[in-house]
């Protein structure tokens, strides 16, 4: 079942950061997900949030998240990410596979 990665992010060196946005898709796109949002001025609609951005993907099963987040490809990627920005990055099961679960 889907599983979605939700990324918060505090960008404090955006040269940095931009390094790795511009090699992020080519490395991405590799693998089985999608970008379904990436805002640099999300609404905050409750709570405090002082982040400069969020992004959310989705992957058909935690397998493919994996393979990606795992690949030695993002890994060598992500290095400018973590470099350039804070994150805090949540995996979070689809609906579908909470409903699959209860009914075992």
């Amino acid at each position: 079942m889907s599983v979605y990665a939700i990324a918060q992010l505090w960008i404090h060196d955006p040269a940095t950061y931009g390094r790795y946005l511009e090699r992020f898709m080519d490395v991405f796109r590799k693998y089985k997900g999608r970008v379904l949002a990436a805002d640099e001025s999300p609404a905050v609609f409750e709570g405090p949030w002082d982040g400069d951005k969020i992004v959310v993907l989705s992957f058909p099963d935690e397998a493919s998240f994996r393979d990606w987040a795992e690949s030695p490809e993002y890994q060598e990627i992500a290095k400018d990410r973590k470099a350039g920005a804070k994150s805090v990055i949540v995996m979070a099961h689809g609906i579908a596979a909470r409903e699959d679960q209860a009914k075992k």
